[in-house]
């Protein structure tokens, strides 16, 4: 096992694990944050469970960088895991019951010897908790007890993904106290789909799980989505000198659910022109061929809709290539072009039900006005609400921060860094 609780606060305080902070967040300015945020986690834990010798885990949230609205075609995505995460402070224990208690939340308990879906436990964080070891045991990993204190600051509803930290941050867990560290993360990121669609209840592709879990810049192919093909694009995104900020428009996420249900739905109907059941199987040329007659039969949208889905593969093969040769300029680009075709063909930047609220085009608005040449904007995430995301070069990025705030309110901007690791154990 790890260190107790007393010496860790002690070596925290003298700042033993700062160039590991550094590591894994990055960014020279979090680091005092993260330092109190780590001692506070182990004295919350202390308080629960006692003074023990106890390990610390980390599981990132993510950015959608390229694919939008791919992955439920079996598309190809570009994502990336954010300096933004999720850590449980853990100790190991004899028992069969995951004890765990998130800041905010209350108190679990998920006793092992029952791993099936319950029956009103849909929705909930014990629900990902038994699903992801429910997952782990089927595929012969060993499962155990464990106690932990788990603090997120992954912002909820920012397409950022905190469940997927979450799945991850578990399925970490189980590998780091029973596994000896050997659960592959793709398969981790596998678990947390599954328990996201089998126990919590959400019909979720596996991007999200997949970003957090394999960490950096990550491009997934989901030709065949029970092997993804997963690449790591190698690129240190600070020898560019930009940062990746995340705006939230203040937009209500509020009876938004048919308008992303219908995106995913439309294509759908297009690949059923050809017989298929995702748009991936189909193939491009014959789609445009076909293209006046399905216009007929289905109207314009899908058919916009599905030419933005052909259109977002071929242009993230060329953005990690763009990233693999060095060419960052021609990658911010071909980021404004991807977000470009989600706003004009894939059309998920604002509600047709709800013309006059239009927050996300504001904030591209805005962005286009403030970064002119410099840097790019997109939507971010499934869209209609939420949040933008913008390259902004560091040099102008305390400008770009007030100029979008003075719009959207005091900490509407969250000026994140590219972190190299997905989930992981930290001490």
């Amino acid at each position: 096992m790890g260190k107790t609780i007393a010496v860790l606060k002690k070596e925290f305080e003298e700042g033993v694990y700062r160039k590991r902070l550094k590591d894994i967040y990055v960014d020279e300015s979090v680091l005092d944050y993260q330092t109190e945020r780590y001692i506070k986690a182990l004295t919350e834990f202390a308080a629960l469970y006692g003074e023990k010798e106890v390990e610390i885990y980390s599981a990132p949230g993510r950015s959608e960088v390229g694919g939008n609205h791919t992955d439920h075609q079996y598309g190809k995505v570009l994502a990336t895991s954010i300096n933004l995460d999720a850590i449980a402070v853990v100790a190991k224990t004899e028992d069969d019951i995951i004890a765990l208690k998130s800041e905010g939340y209350h108190k679990m308990s998920v006793h092992l010897s029952s791993l099936e879906p319950r029956d009103g436990e849909e929705g909930s964080s014990e629900a990902l908790t038994r699903g992801v070891a429910s997952r782990l045991k089927e595929a012969g990993y060993k499962i155990g007890g464990f106690e932990a204190y788990v603090t997120s600051d992954v912002l909820n509803g920012a397409g950022m993904s905190s469940s997927a930290a979450y799945e991850v941050l578990i399925g970490n867990i189980l590998s780091g106290l029973y596994n000896d560290e050997k659960i592959d993360p793709v398969f981790i990121a596998q678990a947390g789909q599954y328990a996201e669609n089998v126990f919590f209840g959400k019909p979720c592709g596996l991007m999200d799980q997949m970003a957090s879990s394999v960490g950096g810049m990550v491009n997934i192919d989901f030709a065949d989505p029970k092997k993804p093909i997963v690449k790591k694009v190698h690129v240190d995104f600070e020898a560019y000198g930009h940062s990746l900020c995340i705006v939230d428009t203040k937009g209500s996420h509020a009876d938004l659910t048919d308008d992303y249900a219908a995106i995913p739905e439309e294509m759908k109907q297009v690949a059923n022109f050809f017989e298929e059941d995702v748009l991936r199987k189909v193939d491009k040329n014959e789609f445009y061929l076909n293209l006046p007659k399905i216009r007929t039969i289905l109207g314009d949208r899908a058919v916009l809709r599905a030419m933005h889905l052909f259109e977002e593969n071929k242009r993230v093969d060329e953005q990690v290539l763009a990233l693999e040769q060095g060419d960052f300029e021609n990658f911010k680009k071909l980021i404004k072009a991807s977000g470009d075709s989600s706003f004009k063909y894939l059309q998920n930047v604002y509600s047709s039900h709800e013309l006059n609220n239009q927050s996300v085009s504001i904030g591209l608005a805005i962005s286009d006005v403030v970064l002119g040449e410099k840097g790019v904007s997109r939507v971010h995430g499934g869209g209609f609400a939420g949040t933008i995301q913008a390259f902004v070069p560091n040099d102008i990025v305390g400008m770009y921060k007030e100029t979008i705030e003075n719009v959207f309110g005091e900490g509407a901007c969250h000026i994140l860094k590219v972190r190299p690791y997905g989930g992981m154990r930290v001490l």
